[in-house]
């Protein structure tokens, strides 16, 4: 033995836990949309529960990211607790799946035969060609993404095979020999050597391919590898266990604490009955038998698979205990905690699950901000002191809400890989601050009641009757930025433009119109700046509107995000048909309520009703 071939033994391992990083990390990034909407329809059926947890796991590769996945979903209050129990059960049996990949390294095939593609020699360099070519090539949409699975894919192959190699060289030292000969004499060593190793690793997967590597000294055997597959399920646990508690909430809490649970039972059941069994003389002729690469894998899948058989029915059980072991605290009801804990570090590696969140976040701001606006404009009608002060805590909920959603989507970024997602998160971002500026001018619409109540002024009958036709278009606006951003909505978010150009032409005309009253004697001087700052107001309103419309727009077209500038400004300029359709309609209708206005005589005849 040389210190070479303990070295090419490392540099294999660094191989292999990279590739399979790699290869999981893209297939979340890839598949995580799916994900979600997968994700989000479990029923309270624990068997459909239990596929999804295998289908999941399989697909990323990662039992933890399955878990940690689930408890941030639970914690969001998306899934419940008991719709969780099978997504985990199935999260175990399906981490078994890479070793069944791995033992491909066992397949015995002559020069010309096809089994010769399957084997990890042949597939890894396949799959780093296929990867590089992908990558630099950039063939279609996701081309990179996939070819960063190809690569990984390949990387994992390397790693095993060198891993392999060194296990070969250093077998002639004698060291791998005392290594592993012990472990069939102490059940226990070897249960320990599992659970640290996966510990250590934060992988079952990544151990039982380790595993997997060293039977090819053949100096293992099954009364030695089946401890160490059982002390796996230990340390992977108490490493899923503890990412799902920190920062996290009760519920998010007790789903690590279920997985404990569930998979203590697991390690007990089993060595329990492989003691017992093995006692009858009904393992006599598998006792001694040299483990190999299939061995390991089907030892590990028949585990899992006869332990989910056994525990499932006692799922409610493990339910029942984990509502014990995390006291529930007695605290008053915030009424955006749940959105705030939706915002979890573990969607970072299912950006489309951590974008719907911010989402969620989004939608609520601009509603709550919204809601602030009608509650402004009924204080413009009869201005109310503690209507005052509800708006003020409104608006600070709106921060609150706005300062998580920014440095969520500031941690966010660094890992995301697809640049369309990045492109809806840059929009996000600018929405951020576009809602809680609505939030403000809703504030400001109130002090300027406010500072119409303090002076003993009002604007004349008049001046409300042409500022409630403006209130009926803005929140015709409103309507449209509401449902364009909550249902993509690209019909919506189109006619937002021309309404808000009609915006602009008819504050000019009412300004026009108080400047001709004030100079008339009809409207009060000391209500002019508050007039102004009212007009600004919505003006702003408005162009949030217009934003939030293009914001849209960019999430159905993603190529918008660099030229969207120029896209609006060729919109005000040269509108298709439908932009001047939408623009003539409105103009019609709202300076059409204007005209309404100067033709009825002290305006008894018109009623405008004005917005809720």
């Amino acid at each position: 033995m040389s210190f070479f071939d303990v070295l090419s033994l490392l540099g294999g391992l660094a191989m292999f836990l990279y590739g399979m990083r790699l290869m999981g990390d893209s297939l979340k990034e890839n598949s995580s949309g799916t994900l979600k909407k997968v994700m989000e329809k479990v029923t309270d059926n624990a068997f459909k529960a239990f596929i999804l947890g295998i289908a999941v796991t399989a697909l990323i590769q990662s039992s933890t990211a399955t878990i940690v996945i689930t408890s941030g979903l639970v914690g969001a209050g998306i899934l419940t607790l008991r719709q969780s129990l099978g997504i985990i059960v199935g999260a175990n049996v399906g981490t078994t799946v890479t070793g069944q990949i791995i033992r491909l390294l066992d397949l015995n095939a002559s020069e010309t035969s096809i089994l010769r593609f399957f084997q990890p020699s042949t597939l890894a360099p396949i799959a780093l060609i296929i990867g590089i070519i992908l990558i630099m090539t950039r063939l279609f949409k996701n081309s990179r993404s996939i070819g960063n699975i190809a690569i990984g894919f390949g990387i994992l192959f390397s790693g095993l095979l060198n891993m392999t190699s060194a296990v070969h060289a250093l077998q002639q030292s004698g060291i791998v020999e005392s290594l592993l000969s012990g472990l069939g004499d102490n059940p226990f060593l070897g249960y320990l050597t599992g659970a640290g190793v996966a510990f250590a690793l934060q992988s079952s997967s990544a151990t039982i391919g380790i595993l997997q590597a060293f039977s090819s000294s053949g100096l293992l055997t099954f009364k030695a590898i089946y401890s160490v597959i059982v002390g796996v399920y230990l340390g992977d646990c108490v490493t899923t266990g503890i990412v799902c508690w920190i920062g996290a909430n009760r519920e998010a809490k007790r789903v690590g604490i279920v997985n404990i649970l569930y998979n203590l039972s697991k390690t007990i059941l089993v060595l329990a009955v492989i003691t017992i069994i093995h006692h009858l003389g009904l393992l006599d002729g598998l006792w001694d038998a040299t483990a190999n690469s299939g061995m390991i894998a089907n030892t590990n899948t028949v585990f899992n698979v006869a332990c989910a058989v056994c525990l499932f029915p006692t799922l409610r059980v493990f339910e029942r205990m984990s509502d014990r072991i995390v006291r529930k605290k007695p605290e008053e009801k915030d009424p955006h905690g749940e959105l705030i804990e939706a915002l979890n570090p573990v969607f970072f590696t299912t950006p489309a699950l951590a974008l719907k969140s911010c989402y969620n976040v989004l939608m609520t701001t601009f509603r709550i901000s919204r809601e602030n606006i009608g509650r402004a404009e009924k204080q413009l009608e009869e201005y109310n002191e503690s209507q005052q002060e509800e708006i003020m805590a409104e608006e600070r909920q709106v921060d609150r809400l706005t300062d998580h959603l920014s440095r969520y989507l500031v941690q966010l970024l660094p890992h995301l890989q697809s640049e369309n997602h990045i492109a809806i998160l840059n929009q996000y971002y600018k929405l951020s601050s576009e809602f809680e500026r609505l939030g403000d001018q809703a504030v400001n619409i109130a002090d300027t009641a406010s500072q119409l109540s303090e002076n003993g002024t009002s604007f004349s009958d008049t001046c409300k009757k042409e500022i409630a036709v403006l209130q009926e278009l803005i929140q015709n606006i409103l309507n449209d930025a509401e449902k364009a951003f909550a249902e993509r909505s690209e019909k919506a978010a189109s006619v937002i433009e021309p309404k808000v150009h009609v915006v602009t032409d008819l504050i000019n005309k009412m300004t026009q119109n108080h400047f001709k009253r004030m100079s008339a004697g009809q409207c009060s001087l000391l209500a002019d700046a508050v007039f102004s700052n009212l007009m600004a107001e919505y003006k702003r309103i408005a162009g949030t509107c217009s934003n939030t419309g293009m914001a849209t727009l960019v999430r159905i077209h993603p190529e918008l995000a660099q030229k969207e500038h120029l896209f609006l400004e060729t919109l005000d300029k040269n509108g298709g048909a439908e932009y001047k359709t939408v623009l003539e309609q409105t103009h019609q209708k709202y300076f059409g309520l204007l005209d309404e206005l100067e033709a009825v005589p002290q305006f008894q005849q018109l009623k405008i009703p004005l917005p809720e």
